[in-house]
């Protein structure tokens, strides 16, 4: 990531120019001064602070030439016109700042040791005091060094976790964007393998279930008056293969919704489901939904298509007459057994058939279990399992 300006951080540049302002106020302060002195150290100041208006971002080397201008600009101020050492401080102080924003941590190294050279060179080069208090010059040098130093190091800290921060900031912000952007194009392509797939399933579910229809029907009335009861067979299919493509496409109009209980409470949405398919099978439904609170939104669409996918399942291949439905929900764990007494199969040879995959991922996704037991002759039942825990929450 590149390296922040101050115009990315508006912070710095108004703790720069208050720096800066308070440089000029100083000079102006002193007295016995010449007006051309005063004008050129004002105006030096004032130079040195549009620099930082725009800092090279380039190669290193203009980086370095710009860093070496700042530092000629201090010392002819402070060697030939007399500018304060408080000011030499402060613009010292300035520069440190922005080599923050220009150089790795060697480079502010290197910055912070030169402006230390540079102040302290201005001290003791300045002329030797009378030598009644010479010794008291002496100390307060030495102090105003180890105060400069301190300052330094504590504004190269300060700075470096101030932009360390605002980095951080930048990249979570990023990395958000791209976690939307990426969900986004996920999304549409989850979309668009789910048209795909139900289209799959219309043509060779509904279409096959349809075409059946269609034979028997005519079959029904080929044989209407020479064989009465082959005819009312073949209706009695018909109409067997009519109640399970109206399974089919509301099975798929259901999948097409984002939001397949429209609004309604688990309970209430799967009461509705089994209603519907009771009027349209004619199956016998038992059910037992008991919940003592609302479910997670995703958890009730998992439990939700779980059981429309078992339903399908049942009217299609189960030859059952009686579907037993429970849910309820047992100390973290919210329980769903779907049982039928239909004609069963051997799970072993269909691992992957009649959605069973689909509904064991959707289980194992939200952390829970799926489990599926069947014989020959005996049913199938259906039991999931899944954890109220504070993720789903």
């Amino acid at each position: 990531m590149a390296r922040l300006t101050y115009q990315s951080f508006q912070l710095l540049l108004n703790l720069e120019w208050l720096l800066l302002a308070t440089a000029i106020f100083m000079e102006v302060l002193l007295p016995f001064q010449a007006s051309w002195t005063l004008l050129f150290r004002v105006l030096t100041i004032a130079l040195f602070g549009l620099l930082g208006l725009r800092l090279p971002t380039g190669a290193l080397f203009s980086k370095v030439l710009y860093t070496a201008l700042e530092f000629g600009l201090i010392a002819i101020a402070a060697f030939q016109e007399g500018l304060s050492n408080r000011s030499v401080f402060l613009l010292c102080l300035v520069l440190v700042m922005r080599s923050c924003l220009l150089f790795n941590r060697f480079g502010q190294v290197v910055v912070l040791s030169l402006s230390l050279l540079t102040y302290t060179s201005l001290l003791f080069i300045k002329p030797v005091l009378p030598a009644k208090v010479a010794a008291v010059a002496y100390d307060w040098r030495i102090s105003n060094v180890l105060l400069f130093s301190l300052t330094l190091v504590f504004a190269l800290l300060l700075i470096n976790a101030l932009l360390a921060e605002r980095q951080s900031r930048e990249q979570l912000e990023t990395a958000h964007q791209q976690l939307r952007h990426y969900a986004l194009r996920i999304e549409d392509q989850a979309t668009l393998q789910e048209r795909n797939r139900i289209a799959r399933e219309i043509h060779d579910g509904l279409g096959h279930t349809l075409a059946a229809q269609t034979i028997q029907i005519n079959n029904s009335i080929l044989f209407w008056q020479s064989n009465p009861d082959q005819a009312l067979t073949a209706v009695k299919q018909a109409k067997k293969l009519g109640a399970e493509a109206l399974l089919e496409v509301r099975k798929s109009v259901s999948v097409l919704r984002s939001n397949p209980l429209q609004g309604l409470p688990l309970e209430k949405a799967l009461q509705k489901l089994l209603n519907d398919f009771q009027q349209t099978t004619g199956l016998e439904v038992i059910d037992q939904l008991h919940l003592s609170a609302p479910l997670p939104s995703e958890m009730s669409t998992t439990l939700y298509r779980i059981v429309q996918e078992s339903l399908t399942n049942i009217a299609k291949h189960a030859q059952a007459h009686c579907v037993r439905v429970e849910l309820q929900a047992r100390s973290n764990l919210i329980i769903l057994s779907i049982d039928d007494d239909g004609i069963g199969f051997n799970p072993t040879q269909n691992t992957t058939g009649f959605g069973l995959q689909g509904m064991r991922e959707r289980a194992l996704a939200l952390g829970g279990q799926f489990t599926l037991q069947s014989q020959t002759e005996n049913g199938c039942h259906i039991s999931v399992s899944l954890p109220l825990t504070p993720q789903i929450l």
